[in-house]
């Protein structure tokens, strides 16, 4: 059972102390309690549980005081400082309020100017900004704390170019010899170079002998310099997604604006210039149908002819002249249009009159018409003396604006002459219909274009019937059209330049829209700009921060066609009247252009002879801040006479019309169409409206409406809603007591105001969403008002508190719902926030300064008590009264003491609670909808309440009353409740509600009894924990939970809220859980272990009870990490992000910066510790295969990665037979290796979420105190301990440094949420298929063996290879990447090692301690074996030095797996580039065979294991360094020369022969390096040294077994076969020589039957090697164990190659070794295994096997290959030009080119004939040859392709030269070649040793072609099924008439006469049998076709047999000649004719 699962080594291959120590390991894990944590009883509370928390004031209390204070003490309790008040002036955008000054205003206006001058009241919590709600972690914030990180040097960054080191050169000539040389051969020149070598420098008193704890005291203070204070800076930030606790500050309330443009007015100049011009500027937008901005009027004339208007001008305002204005546009489209109308002075004529001249005359003709201008220009004087306060309409134009804005976004202006554009819509045309937006809403922005000039050149002349707004809608719209009417028109020319641009942040000079200096205004003289209001198209939801009051009037139309009299130029003037006297008109009315600034009355332009004209004027009104009802607005009509005529006044009035502007307390606005009035209005007119037909007055046209004007405001004063306008003056008159009161038709007293209240607060629902957002603030305060301060009505409190509520609630869920789209992601609404935070205030507790003294910010809270501060700063103003304490004194004159009592005792928290807690459904159901607000509102209202009645230092017992405390108990449940109840129904309302009171409950904590607080958490907690039982889906249940619990733990004093910093109190009774304890004693200490050390470690009763939100946090995460925990990935995550977001927080906390302060913090996470270890089985396995590793490097390319084990390195498939070494690739080094079925169950980790469970883990281990992890380590039993190691071995599997490389490669490594990831996710959640479980199936799949351990080469596995994301990062952003990857893998496995020597150190008492010290061992070899920064490894060398000098026995007596691992891993840092890791690496070595020879006077296991080390590490390595470790090989010389202790003993000398050894391998490696592209080189050299090695089993081994990797790498799977069976053979020989059993096999000779190559392994004879020497034959395979792994590979590669017969050879010699093991499990796999392999035999016919062809190399540049001859093979059909170009393009490109040439033919070569300077290849293909005799043995296709020698090649030619000729010259020669070897072989192409030529004499090559024609005849006669197509085709190819050099033209050439040469006697008799048989099988075949044929081929078959009768006529003469000398006896040599010895031999 123990190794049922795949993870881990089959039993029968493990070493058999490894199994040992595991049965004991699994009988104690078994036995373990703490299976599930969820019933554990160690734990005393059920974790599901959540235990009563301490209470937080008495602990606080009873605590003595620390005597100092420091960062120690200010842990324990909140700081003195915590709260404070703020006065925060309100910003004002203007360099004066702009608030009416001293008129007596009426009670609304006034509360509105207070409200916007008052400062806001801001509570602060001083420390809030720490916490990780305000000031979150986030990548950015990460980057700037990571600046200034040192630079980690690491081998794989330092890899540049390798350089082989001088030394290397002069190696070249053993490359001479042929391949067979021996390695030994060059010995004298290496041991010449060694000695010249420079070492490296030396370690200092490396080889003094210092005490143990003298080594660890000094390596310890080494590791603690210079390491990074925060660990979790270098890990990236905590996910943005998680944080819901994040949190920020609201922006203060300001004026809302939209994307802004500004406007400047450059020049206007027209053709002709004679009178001056007025422009007006506006927005329109088109779609709409509205006009989206007040006008703009700017003036460009010359001063020249401003002086015509000398006569009407006062001096102009400086306001007057602004020439550049700035436009908001809330709601940008492309239908929006800047508009610009011209006027001029009135004049007689109308407009196309007055328009002529500038259409007409050109300014080129001013000399022509010099006259008529005069003439003009005298007429204009005349019209502007006598008319200039008149303007008439002139022209028009409009700017698409969408145009500019796109176009100005792009480069390629179109631009004119100047350079500059034309009006958008002359552009249009130029664009083509093509560039038009639709109509859509594109989003169209008016922010960030490139500022544009345009010159508009074009304007329209204005009609006088068409000048109403909808025609300028109706114009705009046809303009966009591209065939617009108005094209048609002739344009007034004119240039108006115009620059439109972005405006800036904040301009200067700018005027706002009441004409007040905007900040910044730098000079009142400079000319200033305005901002212009918008009218936004829509609606805008915005709260008024400023005081506002504009009027604009807008006269429509009149009618005066039925007016009698001379009215035809007709004026409306209007004047803003206070009373009905003319003088009583008011100057609020705003100038245009160069006059004053405000005047008394304006004037709309006239229109010529127009009895009912249309008006597009627009005037613009300040109102007063008291309108009454008698300001009115008074229009009179004029008729202006144009012609002075005497008698004849200028202007007439004609009638005359007002608007009452007040009316039942409400402004009028709106269309009005009103009666005129002949007559002059009668005396108290103003209050009635014109509607009312006054007695014995004259009506235009019968007292109808005749003149329609509109009015609409712009105010922050009026509402201008019925609702909202009814219920502040209601509230105003309770304020004010002015009863009796009218309102509309009602008069109000004092006995129905209540009743008129209560309807009003109802009918609040009903406001217009925009005015009640604009007012919200005011409604706010109003109802805050009524709650707290009851209105009283005749002596009677009116408690409306329940009727204010609940229109809060209403006003609240109004204003959230029209500002829906602003709402940020809590569904907070941004302005409702703001109002909170700034301008919420107590009623009548107005935090006011004494004395006048400025407004700076008070902090009402840190002043101590009794300073003498006058009361007046927490007193109501005037008549209210204290809500803080009722005893303060009370203002003499108000209502008696017992009334204000009551009034006092209103709180607005305790009311809001009790509401709450009362409300109705319905209004509860609004509430809940935005419980954050009325949440918020309290905690402010109770911070309020401290700070201003100085309750501050008031024990918090003591702050509340328990009513209030019990309302909120009864909220926080019932809300809790609905949270509960709504998860299923409503997610986001319940995610919304749960965040709120998370956030509700964290601000208590700073205000109230926090033990009451974590009660109410305890409740909550225990609601979900009942609902979790019958819950749909608990996930989403402990999702909310979960995060609620976060929002807790951001709390800025977390830490405080735990308790730390004091010892947990242990149970009082001796609780069951201590009893189980002793029970069950720990590792190293007899008596139990320390109760109180443990609760620290465990999620214990005490540390819950203490550390209560910690103790939540990690319960929490504890539970989302049991196996069995629902939706658990999700889970996962969110509860590791959240401990991770806090340990980030406390790093960057400057509070506990201190290492003995964070020490502190680190006790609230040591459960973490064991929670990690105890979900070890789910985390992501890092560690395994190449999961990490997203290299693409060559399979083997184990350069610097982590599982360099000899066996990882040799070949992953040897995984098998190693699977029970230290850290064989699959399995973890574990000494907790129990039962690992049960503990995988449950759902894995993602990569990520056991990353960064990982890096929490590390920050505790980091942080937290060492001599209490030691205490810990001290009390865990072996399998915890155990789990503890595979824990840490698993954090530097995951914070491996991955190398540059792999961040250009992929740049994901920051685990970026990839799609394919999130698609894993999804499965994993829905398909409850881990990730892990995925990666296995999906590498059985793949893998050849059924078996996952074996594919650790697939570096495609792994599973968060994040590729999708890859987002371009800049080389810096990669640079800085890199270095805080390098620094985090530094410093995570610097705390790996800090814990590893803790342990250690606890250790060195037990008795179990030297399993665990291996582990300890095997750990610190995966952390020297992976990839590490040179930092990292001088301490990690360091303690493996201590360590091994400590524990010598671990390496030189135990398992030889360990020695082996270190020393490859020393070797490996040897040959490093950097010169430090150098330095140590020889260090440590030279140390190891100093401990190694103490221990027994030689040093022959280490020396073993460095020589196997070495040649592994060459065969493997591509960019391996061998200049480099020559110089430490040198080093080591040099420590032996210099060790003093050692003088007289041999050790020098043996390390001397030892280093000069390793040199000679490394001499090889510079050859491997250069074939390192060159496959079949390679092979050959790694071949060669295996051949070195024959004297030394274990290198030839690993040899071997290099080969076999290569080759598998390559795809040679035969090949890999063969490596392995010899490496079997090998080790067949060497079991045979220790014992001879009879189920082993005797030797290599076993073998020959799978190969015939074997008998070389045979080699070692008991002279080489005596079988007990130390160190020989020690490796793992030489075992029993080792040959059954070996033939398993075997077996294994020739399944992949096809090679199924060879398989059954294999398990011949395998199944008598498990026979004798009896292991019938493997027996039963290994026939299956072979019943798979006869069944593929039977089905796959057509299996290829391999092409063969000669390689012959011509040319020095070959060098050792020059005429040399090989035959490879190559993949099956291959054809001959591939194989050619393969080998053409790889020499070429060695080279270069114009060296390398085929040659195509197949002759043999002329080496003087060729080019010295190049390289010639020559290829043939040739095929496998048999004689007679072998072809009886050779029956299957695969005896004929298996054991292949002799080859097969056959050249024609003639004596001329050609190839081909006529027949009687044709000759062929046959060459045969023979190999080296047999095929398949250890590598794939071998020598040719023989070569054999024969040439055949044309008559023999007759002799050759009708044979083989005859088979063919024979073959498909005989064939079965019959094929009568073949037949068909063979027949014709034989007896057709007319074939060339067919059978008829061979007799005839050979056969027609005898020859004269006796010797060719034979052949012709030879040539006529041959005949004789071809006729005899055309007759069968002829036979067999007519049974087959059908009767259509009838007549086919006769011309057939036709055609065979003239070919036998034909030949029958030729045939049957007899030869003379056949009847004669034979002489004696020509007997053996038919044998190919007879042929005569070609010279060769």
């Amino acid at each position: 059972p123990e190794f049922s699962c795949p993870q881990w080594p089959p039993p029968c291959l493990s070493r058999t102390v490894a199994a040992e120590v595991r049965k004991q390991v699994s009988r104690e894990r078994s036995g373990s309690p703490s299976s599930s944590r969820r019933c554990s009883s160690s734990l005393g509370v059920p974790l599901t549980e959540v235990v009563e928390p301490l209470d937080f004031e008495d602990v606080l209390l009873s605590r003595p005081p620390d005597a100092e204070p420091g960062p120690l003490r200010d842990l324990v309790e909140f700081p003195a400082d915590d709260l404070e008040l703020l006065l925060q002036p309100r910003e004002c955008r203007t360099t004066e309020p702009g608030i009416p000054k001293d008129e007596k205003l009426d009670a609304q206006v006034r509360a509105a100017v207070e409200m916007y001058i008052e400062d806001w009241v801001i509570v602060h919590r001083r420390y809030q900004y720490l916490s990780a709600a305000y000031s979150p972690i986030t990548t950015e914030t990460q980057r700037e704390r990571q600046k200034g990180l040192p630079r980690q040097v690491f081998e794989q960054d330092a890899s540049g170019d390798e350089r082989s080191g001088p030394e290397d050169s002069n190696d070249s000539q053993r490359g001479s010899g042929s391949p067979e040389d021996t390695p030994r051969s060059s010995g004298a020149s290496s041991i010449f170079d060694l000695r010249n070598l420079a070492a490296d420098s030396l370690l200092p008193s490396l080889l003094e002998r210092v005490a143990p704890e003298d080594v660890d005291r000094r390596n310890e203070s080494l590791r603690r310099q210079h390491r990074p204070p925060a660990l979790l800076t270098l890990y990236p930030a905590p996910d943005e997604d998680e944080a819901v606790e994040r949190c920020s500050r609201p922006e203060p309330p300001r004026e809302h604006f939209g994307q802004r443009i500004l406007v400047k007015c450059l020049s206007l100049k027209f053709e002709i210039e004679i009178e001056p011009i007025f422009g007006i500027l506006a927005l329109y937008d088109v779609r709409e149908k509205k006009k989206i901005s007040e006008n703009f009027y700017f003036d460009l004339n010359s001063d020249s002819i401003k002086g015509l208007l000398r006569a009407h001008g006062t001096h102009p305002a400086i306001s007057t002249l602004a020439r550049s204005a700035i436009f908001s546009v809330t709601y940008p489209s492309p239908d929006i249009f800047l508009v610009i109308k011209l006027e001029k002075v009135l004049q007689q004529g109308d407009i196309s009159e007055c328009c002529e001249p500038y259409m007409v005359m050109k300014e080129v003709d001013t000399a022509k018409n010099k006259e008529k201008l005069e003439k003009l220009r005298l007429a204009a004087e005349q019209f502007c003396t006598r008319l200039g306060r008149y303007r008439m309409p002139f022209a028009w134009t409009a700017v698409h604006l969408a145009n500019i804005v796109s176009s100005a976004g792009h480069l390629d202006r179109d631009s004119d002459s100047e350079g500059e554009r034309r009006p958008a819509w002359t552009d249009r045309r130029r664009r083509g219909p093509q560039d038009r937006t639709s109509s859509g809403d594109e989003a169209c922005s008016f922010s960030g274009f490139r500022p544009a000039t345009l010159t508009v050149t074009n304007f329209f002349k204005q009609e006088a019937e068409r000048l109403s707004d909808e025609d300028l809608f109706k114009f705009l719209a046809d303009m966009r059209r591209p065939s617009s009417l108005l094209r048609r028109l002739r344009p007034v020319t004119a240039q108006l330049k115009i620059d439109i641009s972005p405006a800036p942040e904040n301009p200067h000079f700018c005027l706002s829209p009441e004409l007040l200096h905007i900040k910044p205004y730098p000079d009142p003289r400079g000319r200033p700009t305005k901002e212009i209001l918008e009218f936004p198209a829509r609606e805008v939801y915005a709260p008024h921060t400023s005081y506002r009051n504009l009027l604009y009037v807008y006269p429509h139309s009149l009618n005066f066609s039925s007016r009698q009299g001379s009215v035809r130029n007709l004026a409306v003037r209007v004047q803003y009247m206070t009373g009905e006297d003319p003088s009583q008109a008011l100057p609020v009315i705003f100038g245009k252009s160069s006059c004053s600034e405000f005047t008394r009355e304006a004037f709309t332009p006239v229109v010529y002879h127009n009895k009912s004209p249309e008006f597009y004027e627009e005037f613009k009104l300040h109102l007063p801040a008291c309108v009454t009802e008698n300001h009115h607005l008074l229009f009179t009509f004029y008729h202006v006479s144009c012609q002075p005529r005497p008698g004849t006044a200028l202007e007439t009035p004609v009638g005359f019309t007002w608007i009452p502007l007040l009316q039942h307390g409400r402004l009028r606005t709106g269309p009005f169409c009103l009666p005129v009035s002949v007559d002059q209005p009668p005396p108290s007119y103003s209050v009635l409206t014109p509607d009312v037909a006054l007695p014995g007055m004259r009506w235009v046209d019968g007292h109808k409406g005749v003149f329609s004007v509109e009015l609409t405001a712009v105010s922050s004063v009026h509402p201008q809603d019925p609702h909202l306008d009814k219920f502040f003056t209601l509230v105003h008159v309770l304020e004010e007591g002015a009863f009796p009161f009218r309102l509309k038709d009602t008069v109000l007293s004092e006995g129905n105001v209540e009743q008129e209240l209560r309807a009003s607060l109802a009918a609040l629902r009903l406001a217009s969403p925009e005015p009640l957002v604009a007012f919200s603030h005011h409604v706010l305060d109003k109802l805050v008002r009524l709650v707290v301060r009851p209105p009283i009505i005749s002596g009677q409190i009116v408690n409306l508190g329940r009727g204010a509520f609940e229109a809060m609630a209403h006003v609240v869920s109004l204003v959230h719902r029209s500002l829906e789209a602003a709402q940020d992601a809590r569904g907070h609404c941004p302005q409702l926030a703001a109002y909170i935070h700034y301008a919420f205030r107590l009623p009548g507790t107005e935090p006011s300064l004494p004395d006048g003294a400025p407004p700076v910010t008070v902090q009402a809270a840190t002043l101590a008590r009794g300073s003498g501060r006058p009361i007046s700063l927490y007193l109501a103003r005037s008549k209210s009264i204290s809500s803080s304490n009722p005893d303060l004194a009370v203002a003499p004159g108000s209502v008696d003491d017992e009334v204000s009592r009551i009034l006092a005792s209103k709180l607005l928290h305790e009311e809001l609670a009790l509401q709450w807690v009362v409300s109705s459904s319905a209004v509860r159901e609004a509430i809940l909808q935005h419980a954050w607000f009325f949440f918020q509102l309290m905690v402010k209202s109770m911070a309020l309440h401290l700070l201003l009645g100085q309750r501050l230092d008031t024990p918090r017992k003591l702050r509340f009353p328990g009513r209030f405390l019990d309302d909120i108990t009864a909220l926080v449940g019932s809300v809790g409740l609905e949270v509960i109840m709504r998860v299923h129904k409503d997610v986001e309302l319940a995610e919304r509600l749960n965040a709120s009171l998370a956030f509700f409950l964290s601000d208590l904590l700073s205000l109230v009894d926090r033990g009451f607080v974590f009660s109410l958490v305890r409740a909550h907690y225990k609601q979900v924990a009942t609902r979790l039982q019958s819950s749909p889906n608990p996930a989403a249940l402990l999702t909310l939970r979960m995060e609620f619990t976060r929002i807790l733990c951001s709390h800025e004093h977390y830490v405080t809220l735990n308790l730390p910093c004091c010892p947990l109190s242990p149970p009082a009774s001796p609780s069951p859980s201590v009893s189980s304890t002793t029970s069950q004693s720990s590792t190293f200490s007899s008596q139990a272990p320390d109760p109180k050390v443990t609760s620290m470690f465990e999620l214990s009763g005490p540390f819950r009870q203490q550390h209560f939100l910690a103790g939540l946090l990690l319960t929490e995460l504890a539970l989302a990490l049991e196996p069995e925990a629902e939706g658990a990935f999700l889970l996962h995550k969110k509860a590791i992000s959240a401990v991770h977001s806090l340990l980030c927080g406390h790093d960057t906390d400057p509070r506990y910066a201190e290492a003995t302060v964070k020490a502190c913090v680190a006790e609230l996470y040591l459960p973490l510790l064991s929670i990690a270890r105890d979900t070890l089985p789910r985390l992501h396995d890092f560690a395994e295969g190449p999961g990490q590793r997203s290299r693409l490097a060559s399979m083997l390319d184990s350069d610097t990665e982590g599982e360099g084990d000899i066996a990882g390195t040799i070949n992953p498939s040897v995984a098998m037979a190693i699977a029970g070494g230290p850290l064989a690739p699959g399995s973890r080094a574990s000494i907790s290796q129990g039962p690992p079925t049960a503990s995988r169950a449950g759902c894995a980790l993602s990569a990520e979420s056991s990353r960064t469970l990982l890096a929490c883990v590390l920050w505790v281990l980091k942080n937290a105190e060492p001599a209490l992890l030691q205490r810990w380590a001290t009390d865990l039993t072996l399998p915890q301990l155990g789990r503890l190691l595979d824990l840490l071995y698993l954090c530097l599997a995951a914070f491996e440094y991955k190398g540059k490389k792999a961040f250009e490669r992929i740049n994901s490594l920051t685990f970026k949420k990839s799609l394919d990831m999130k698609a894993r996710l999804e499965e994993a959640i829905l398909g409850t298929i881990g990730a892990r479980q995925e990666m296995v199936r999906r590498s059985r799949e793949r893998s050849p063996f059924g078996n996952p351990e074996n594919v650790r080469w697939r570096k495609s596995v792994t599973h968060w290879k994040q590729t999708s994301d890859r987002v371009d990062k800049t080389k810096d952003e990669m640079e800085h990447e890199a270095l805080v990857e390098g620094n985090l893998a530094t410093e995570a496995s610097l705390v790996v090692l800090d814990t590893l020597e803790i342990i250690v150190q606890t250790v060195m008492l037990s008795e179990a301690r030297e399993s665990i010290l291996g582990a300890v061992l095997k750990v610190v070899l995966y952390s020297l074996g992976s990839a590490q920064s040179a930092l990292f490894l001088q301490h990690g060398l360091a303690t493996q030095r201590a360590l091994v000098s400590k524990f010598p026995e671990l390496l030189f007596e135990e398992d030889t797996e360990l020695c082996a691992d270190l020393c490859l891993r020393l070797l490996r840092h040897c040959g490093s580039r950097i010169s430090t890791i150098r330095t140590h690496a020889s260090a440590s070595l030279y140390l190891l065979m100093r401990q190694n020879f103490e221990i027994g006077h030689n040093f022959a296991r280490v020396k073993m294991q460095v020589t196997m080390s070495l040649s592994s590490l060459v065969g493997t390595t591509q960019n391996f360094s061998e200049e480099h470790l020559r110089r430490s090989l040198k080093t080591i010389l040099t420590y032996a020369e210099e060790d003093v202790g050692l003088r007289d003993s041999t050790f020098a000398e043996q390390v001397q022969d030892l280093m000069f050894n390793l040199h000679m391998i490394l001499t090889d490696t510079v050859k491997m390096k250069e074939h390192q592209e060159d496959p079949e080189m390679l092979i050959d050299l790694m071949y060669r040294i295996a051949r070195g090695y024959q004297g030394s089993p274990d290198l030839r081994l690993t040899w071997l077994q290099n080969m076999a990797g290569k080759h598998a790498e390559l795809g040679n799977h035969a090949e890999a076969a063969q490596c392995m069976v010899h490496a079997a053979a090998l080790v067949a020989e060497y079991l045979a020589l220790l014992e001879d059993h009879r189920h082993l096999p005797v030797g290599c000779v076993s073998f020959q039957n799978i190969s015939s190559n074997v008998l070389e392994e045979s080699a070692i004879s008991d002279d080489i090697l005596s079988p007990d020497e130390e160190g020989f034959c020690s490796g793992k395979h030489f075992t029993e164990l080792g040959l059954v792994g070996l033939l398993e590979q075997a077996a294994g590669y020739f399944t992949m190659g096809g090679l199924y017969e060879a398989v059954n050879e294999v398990y011949k010699n395998l199944i008598p070794i498990l026979e004798a093991h009896r292991d019938y499990k493997k027996l039963a796999a290994v026939h299956g295994k072979l019943q798979e392999a006869f069944t593929k035999i039977m089905h796959q016919l057509q299996r290829v096997f391999g092409t063969y062809f000669r390689v012959g190399f011509y040319g020095a540049r070959f060098g050792d290959l020059d005429e040399q001859e090989f035959v490879y093979k190559e993949p099956s059909i291959t054809k001959l030009a591939e194989i050619s170009h393969r080998l053409e393009e790889f020499y070429t490109e060695r080279f270069g080119d114009d060296v390398v040439e085929i040659i195509k033919d197949s002759n043999p070569v002329d080496k003087s004939r060729l080019d010295a300077q190049k390289a010639y290849i020559q290829i043939t293909y040739v095929e496998p040859y048999f004689d007679t005799y072998e072809l009886k043995d050779r029956v299957t296709y695969f005896d004929r392709n298996y054991g292949l020698r002799t080859f097969l090649f056959c050249t024609p030619f003639t004596p001329d030269g050609r190839a081909h000729g006529e027949l009687p010259e044709q000759h062929k020669r046959k060459t045969l070649l023979s190999t080296d070897h047999a095929f398949p072989y250890i590598k794939t192409r071998i020598r040719v040793c023989h070569r054999e030529e024969t040439v055949l004499t044309p008559v023999e090559v007759a002799i050759e072609d009708m044979q083989k024609k005859t088979r063919e005849l024979a073959f498909a006669t005989e064939q079965d099924p019959p094929d009568a197509k073949m037949l068909q085709m063979v027949l014709q190819g034989s007896v057709g008439p007319t074939v060339n050099q067919g059978p008829l033209e061979v007799a005839q050439v050979f056969l027609a006469e005898i020859p004269e040469d006796p010797k060719l006697f034979r052949h012709h008799n030879k040539l006529r049998l041959c005949f004789k048989d071809f006729c005899k099988k055309c007759e069968d075949a002829l036979r067999k076709n007519k049974a087959l044929i059908g009767p259509d081929q009838k007549e086919y078959h006769r011309e057939l047999e036709r055609n065979y009768c003239r070919l036998r006529e034909a030949l029958q003469p030729l045939l049957t000649q007899r030869l003379p000398q056949l009847l004669a006896p034979t002489p004696p040599g020509l007997r053996n004719s038919l044998n190919r010895a007879s042929f005569r031999k070609a010279d060769l």
